[in-house]
């Protein structure tokens, strides 16, 4: 019976320890939180305004052309795939990648027929494992990633859709709602969306932008940035995203370990009036025995 109280005693020691490590990491992801979750959000404003000038543009010039704005036959699909570099998130990895690889299982025949860019160790090492083609990658971003960070990841995408080495870009992502809340979201990003309905909007609107050399000029420099800023909200979303299911999960762990000392602390009790009791008895007996 001692030597089970020990055990006991024990356990309980090794779970207090990992309750100190779960809430000190709940309380740093919670404090990187607020600042990801602004730096996402203050993306948001930039995009929307640079969406509002590209479909203006587009919807005030018939001639405006450009490759990104116009559907081509599918031969080759490319997918950016945004997950983290460590774990102890929760579902966050697991629910984008599993909707990752239904739609490629779904849309798919041949992984001839697609390439993965993967930002973050979990996604990529995932992947690997299991053989997808992956043609570039990036590790080890900060929490609060910089656009120069992904930008090179960013810009081939881009650009490999423009040359049409793809048909198709998609971006796939956990978007941020709110700190026990992200959604997995698969996006199509290019080409983009024909803007007729940009165009119903755009007529709605007061403010008239006026450009040189031409209309196909300035499409030709803002879509691509356009595309990119894209990208840059999807991550810094994505990160935004991570850090609350972080906190999430290590707010649930530190829980569940304050229920199991609880548990512990119960058996250990009972075990230890079992020991005083069986003393009493036995001196008891000795007693009896004596007189």
């Amino acid at each position: 019976m001692a030597r089970s109280m020990r055990d006991i005693k024990r356990q309980i020691k090794s779970v207090q320890n990992t309750r100190q490590i779960t809430k000190a990491m709940e309380m740093v992801a919670a404090s990187k939180l607020r600042k990801a979750q602004e730096k996402a959000e203050a993306a948001r404003p930039y995009s929307e305004k640079l969406k509002e000038v590209v479909a203006s543009i587009a919807a005030g010039s018939q001639d405006a052309t450009h490759p990104m704005l116009v559907s081509r036959p599918v031969k080759k699909t490319a997918y950016l795939i945004v997950t983290s570099d460590r774990g102890l998130a929760g579902g966050y990895n697991a629910n984008i990648l599993r909707k990752v690889t239904m739609l490629l299982a779904e849309r798919h025949k041949s992984k001839d027929e697609y390439a993965l860019f993967v930002i973050g160790r979990k996604g990529r090492d995932f992947l690997r494992r299991r053989e997808y083609p992956i043609v570039e990658e990036i590790t080890e971003l900060s929490d609060t990633p910089k656009f120069a960070d992904i930008k090179s990841i960013a810009y081939s995408a881009v650009q490999q859709f423009e040359t049409g080495v793809y048909d198709e870009l998609y971006l796939c992502y956990n978007r941020f709602v709110n700190a026990i809340s992200q959604v997995p979201t698969v996006d199509r990003l290019l080409p983009m969306e024909p803007m007729e309905n940009q165009e119903k909007k755009a007529e709605g609107l007061h403010a008239t932008y006026e450009y040189e050399p031409s209309a196909e000029g300035v499409l030709e420099v803002l879509l691509p940035k356009y595309a990119e800023t894209l990208i840059y909200s999807a991550i810094l979303d994505g990160k935004a995203s991570e850090l609350g299911a972080k906190m999430t999960a290590m707010g649930s762990a530190t829980k569940n370990a304050s229920k199991m000392i609880g548990n512990l602390t119960l058996t250990y009790n009972r075990a230890r009036q079992a020991a005083i009791t069986q003393e009493i008895t036995e001196i008891v007996a000795g007693a009896n025995a004596q007189s």
